[in-house]
């Protein structure tokens, strides 16, 4: 099962689309770079997690994301926490101190969001588009991605709401939220209105969304201005707004009096506290290929393999007859393995992983049991 969908590039390049959105639209990203991986242990640990790690080629998942960002906007912003901000820093060397917005302990994707909208209102319009992207995904046409996102950041200029962009769903899937559509905007470029938000549904109900054609995956990427994001708080998320206002109150975002403002606040998802609660919205069909690599087996399905569909890497790996198999030694010890299908195994000083594919995304919960006797 891949979780990789292709889908035709809308008519961007035919310049059909009305007069406000023939005007290219540069915009400011930002990029969340949170969360510790859990499901890809021992690769991806708290110290170091899944988006500063290489995976699928010799670049990190976070400089993948700029790489991509660079598609969108000049200005670029990347959101992480204190305990990996110098990692950060090295693998991003391009880009200047003040772009690196450090929290200083996580307090979820809707206060990190917050955070990023405050520093920015500092320096910037509060009507530039701004596009929330995620460090840990796995995209390979850079340019179908920045085609989508100038579509929502024209949408959402003229729309004046928040504008999401959303994957056409290729099967059932169960560990994605659905966006459902209802009412075109602009058929030319794939907009659409967004009637709700269903959460990760079992696989019967998840079958029916897909053969609807009314649904698309939910892959937390949107796109707004500082004022659109204010004014939707204001209308339908008053307790993010008072957020945004308290931090906003205080002069200087890394003084000590911000940061433990910060710390104060509850965790909150930004699906939670604002998007689904969002009075208005809408949706962009993405025209690029989207993975999110929650677990060895979409890792598996994202890298190059051989005929008999497997993945080495690392040195001293002793294969035999061995198909539809992960195999990544991070240590110079040597490695056999012999009969397997359908089974990752990962060898790093953190730890050893032996799985089934179909089962590795229960990683995690070792991965947690593990952390909690730290």
């Amino acid at each position: 099962m891949s979780f990789t969908v292709y889908i035709s590039p809308v008519a961007i390049n035919t310049i059909t689309l009305t007069s406000t959105y023939v005007k290219i639209v540069a915009m400011i990203t930002v990029i969340i770079a949170g969360g510790s991986g859990t499901r890809l242990w021992p690769l991806s640990t708290p110290e170091y997690p899944k988006h500063l790690l290489k995976l699928i080629d010799e670049r990190s998942m976070v400089q993948q994301a700029r790489d991509r960002a660079k598609k969108l906007g000049d200005t670029v912003y990347v959101v992480t926490e204190a305990s990996h901000s110098d990692r950060m820093k090295e693998q991003l060397s391009d880009l200047p101190d003040e772009a690196f917005l450090i929290e200083p302990g996580r307090r979820g994707t809707a206060n990190c969001i917050v955070f990023a909208l405050d520093v920015i209102a500092r320096t910037h319009g509060k009507d530039e588009p701004i596009a929330f992207i995620h460090a840990d995904q796995h995209v390979r046409d850079e340019e179908g991605f920045a085609r989508s996102f100038k579509v929502a950041a024209r949408v959402s200029q003229e729309q004046k709401n928040i504008t999401l962009i959303g994957i056409e769903p290729t099967f059932a899937a169960t560990s994605f939220g659905y966006i459902e559509r209802d009412g075109v905007i602009d058929p030319d470029s794939a907009v659409y209105n967004v009637e709700s938000f269903k959460e990760k549904p079992d696989y019967e109900t998840a079958r029916k969304y897909v053969e609807s054609g009314n649904y698309l995956w939910n892959c937390g990427y949107f796109v707004g201005s500082i004022n659109v994001f204010l004014n939707e708080m204001e209308r339908s998320a008053p307790d993010l707004k008072a957020t945004f206002d308290s931090l906003a109150a205080i002069s200087v975002p890394s003084s000590d009096e911000y940061n433990q403002a910060y710390l104060a606040l509850d965790n909150q998802v930004i699906d939670i506290a604002l998007i689904e609660k969002a009075q208005k919205l809408a949706v962009v069909s993405a025209s690029f290929d989207w993975m999110d690599l929650g677990s060895f087996r979409d890792l598996h399905d994202a890298v190059s393999r051989d005929e008999q569909g497997n993945y080495f890497k690392g040195e001293g790996i002793n294969p035999i007859d061995v198909e539809n198999t992960y195999v990544r030694n991070e240590e110079a010890k040597p490695i056999a393995v012999i009969g397997l299908d359908n089974v990752i195994v990962v060898n790093t000083p953190d730890g050893i992983l032996v799985a089934r594919k179909d089962v590795s995304h229960r990683t995690g919960e070792v991965a947690k049991k593990l952390q909690s006797l730290k």
